[in-house]
């Protein structure tokens, strides 16, 4: 019986071929297919922001659903605790403290509270809803507004194990933080399949936030020489040196997030201006709540109208509270407050980040104090009004 031989080269050839085939189809076949590896249960947000942005209040957005698990600045026990180092020394700690509470792991606090504690020894432990309410706390509802001081009154002694008790039983976990300078310093967060995160990058004109950080002089003492790297000497910013870093930072990450971003950043960066916030909390609010994975409450929407409609700016007193309020008057004070010499000085060392955040320049005291130009520059189309909304329904 005749053999008929075929070349070595054909053979190879043919396997090859045959095997990218089977390749393509199982390929094919399996994208059909349930993936093995499921997103995370939960929804992990990060509010990303500067000192004085009014990144508090939009925390409160968060904070007040009664689906959000919310931590105000964790990160300040990181640098409490080791205040003798920089910010960017820092970052890689605060990271893994922001991954762990993402991950309702409270263990990552043993490095730097004391042993035996309660709910009270967690930083601003009473801006958080969910440590006001069941399981942490019995004294309110999920569904309930809850105030700080009224938290600190009957919350304070439960034990901090009810922090990761009560974590665990939400669908999202938001942590607000001033304490990042570099969006690259989060890739490992964004990468990480055991979380779904997403960031709020919330700014603010650096001219308001001045002002609002001239009230709060020594409070940010501390934090200045952190982000100065001045081995812990406390820095009163007369000069803006952080500012300028401040600026630098916001300008970094909006770069980063909106120039040619990594493929895993898709849907997953939102900026937030303060000032349209403000103007139109309805709409912008209702955006981030999309963005989230979230919706509006009828008593959200009541609690809302009222602190953005208060009367006056606030006072000096409550620079860290948040409290019923003229947001739009809170949003102009500094073309009142500060001189023109200031402003100009903010202008010189936050020039590149006025630009890009979308804010005009004023070249003039006239200008700088006619409030009818609007140095707040369009950025999109507004869908939403406070006329269709009646905080009474």
């Amino acid at each position: 019986m005749a053999r008929i031989r075929i070349p070595s080269t054909i053979v190879i050839i043919f396997v090859t071929v045959q095997t990218g085939f089977l390749l393509f189809m199982y390929a094919r076949y399996s994208s059909f297919m349930p993936q093995s590896e499921e997103k995370p249960s939960q929804v992990h947000i990060l509010i990303l922001s500067s000192w004085r942005s009014g990144s508090s209040f939009v925390g409160q957005l968060f904070s007040q659903h009664p689906s959000v698990f919310y931590l105000m600045e964790p990160a300040w026990h990181v640098w409490v605790k080791m205040y003798q180092n920089s910010a960017k020394v820092l970052h890689m700690a605060v990271r893994d403290l922001v991954r762990s509470v993402f991950l309702c792991d409270m263990s990552v606090f043993d490095a730097y509270m004391p042993w035996k504690r309660n709910l009270s020894d967690l930083f601003q432990w009473a801006a958080s809803r969910a440590l006001c309410s069941a399981p942490a706390c019995d004294s309110f509802q999920r569904t309930d507004i809850t105030s700080e001081l009224a938290c600190k009154t009957l919350c304070g002694r439960y034990p901090f194990s009810k922090v990761e008790e009560a974590c665990k039983t939400y669908s999202h976990v938001v942590i607000k933080e001033v304490r990042f300078f570099d969006l690259k310093v989060l890739y490992p967060l964004l990468t990480d399949p055991s979380l779904n995160l997403k960031i709020i990058h919330l700014v603010r004109d650096p001219r308001a936030v001045v002002k609002s950080r001239e009230q709060s002089v020594k409070a940010l003492a501390r934090d200045n020489g952190i982000v100065l790297s001045t081995n812990g000497t406390k820095v009163e910013d007369s000069k803006y040196k952080v500012m300028q870093e401040v600026c630098r930072s916001h300008v970094q990450i909006y770069e980063t997030a909106t120039l040619k971003p990594p493929n895993f950043l898709k849907d997953r960066y939102l900026m937030v201006r303060f000032e349209d916030l403000v103007r139109d909390p309805l709409s912008e609010i209702s955006e981030m709540y999309k963005f989230a994975d979230l919706s509006l409450t009828p008593r959200l929407k009541s609690w809302i109208y009222n602190i953005t409609h208060g009367q006056g700016p606030g006072k000096k007193k409550e620079a860290f509270k948040i409290t019923s309020r003229d947001a739009v008057s809170v949003s102009q004070a500094w073309r009142n407050v500060l001189s023109f010499q200031k402003v100009k000085k903010i202008q010189e060392v936050c020039k590149g980040a006025i630009n890009i955040l979308g804010y005009q320049l004023v070249d003039s005291e006239k200008e700088q104090r006619d409030l009818t130009l609007d140095l707040v520059l369009p950025r999109r189309q507004n869908q939403f009004s406070w006329s269709s909304f009646n905080p009474k329904h």
